[in-house]
Formats: C-alpha cells, sequence, structure tokens
C-alpha cells in the first residue's frame, strides 16, 4: 500500500500473533529482522521489551556509522507497535491473525515528520526504495517465527 507519505508491505507469516509481537518488540532482535542491513545492534538493556513510551537506541550504519534514539509511540500489546525519533517518521508493525496465521503489515509513515524531514525523505526515493528492503525484513521476521514453539502450540 502506498499514500501520499506512508507506504506499507503485508504478508502472511503462519506463525502466532503474540510470537511475532515477541520479537518487534525486543529491540535486541531487531537487527536479525531488519531487511535494509542499516540496522547493526541495539544499545542498552538487552533484555528490554518495549512498552508505549518506551524509548531504546540503535547502532545504524548507512555508508557510515551512526546512532538513534527511539520512542515507542503506537501500543497494543499483540496487535501493534511503532516507534519514532526526532525525524518524527514512525516506523509500525500492525498484525492481524487469520485462520492461516497472521497478517503483518510494515509502514513507514512520514505523515508526521518535520517539514525538512520530509523533503530529505523524499530527495533520496525512500518512499520508492523501502517497500524492498520491508519485503525482507518481513521474510526474515517469517523465517525467525514459523515453527517456533508458540505456534505449534496451537
Amino acid at each position: 500500500m502506498s499514500t501520499e507519505q506512508q507506504v506499507s508491505v503485508s504478508r502472511t507469516i503462519h506463525a502466532d500473533a503474540d510470537a511475532i509481537f515477541d520479537v518487534l518488540a525486543h529491540p535486541a532482535r531487531h537487527a536479525d529482522i531488519d531487511g535494509s542491513g542499516t540496522v547493526q545492534a541495539s544499545r542498552g538493556e538487552q533484555g528490554q521489551r518495549l512498552e508505549m513510551g518506551s524509548k531504546f537506541g540503535m547502532d545504524m550504519r548507512m555508508g557510515l556509522p551512526y546512532r538513534i534514539n527511539n520512542t515507542v509511540v503506537e501500543f497494543e500489546e499483540g496487535r501493534r507497535i511503532g516507534w519514532r525519533h526526532m525525524g518524527r517518521h514512525v516506523w509500525r508493525y500492525e498484525l492481524e491473525p487469520t485462520d492461516e496465521g497472521t497478517v503483518v503489515t510494515e509502514s513507514f509513515d512520514w505523515s508526521g515528520a518535520l517539514p525538512p524531514v520530509k523533503a530529505f525523505i523524499k530527495l533520496m526515493g525512500y518512499p520508492d526504495k523501502h517497500p524492498v528492503d520491508m519485503e525482507a525484513t518481513l521474510e526474515r521476521l517469517a523465517e525467525l517465527t514459523e515453527g517456533t514453539e508458540a505456534d505449534q502450540a496451537e
């Protein structure tokens, strides 16, 4: 899905929504699922589980290494999690259980970004580039969660 200031990719993952959400809610797992190759490692408490208002840092690399601090701004246990950093654009995951598993939608939403950030996002072509990386992220998330104990317990 694409709107003027948001791009999204969805995929059915054959796993329980809680098992998938548990990976998303632990920043230490974000490098494992990142399809862009930019997320290197989480900073801070390795066992941290995110909740509304949680702050967490990431070591990133896009050409050069850098650090970013995020705040969880959307949270519904097992269903939705989203975070943003100083640019105010949001990375969001929404989970919808189905008979086949869970439909996971990853979104990059820059509708609330600061005006200079919005211009930078368009200039860098992120709306066109991110969906490919998002598909890779959802593939990695599927590889990590399909066939997990929580999924097999159903």
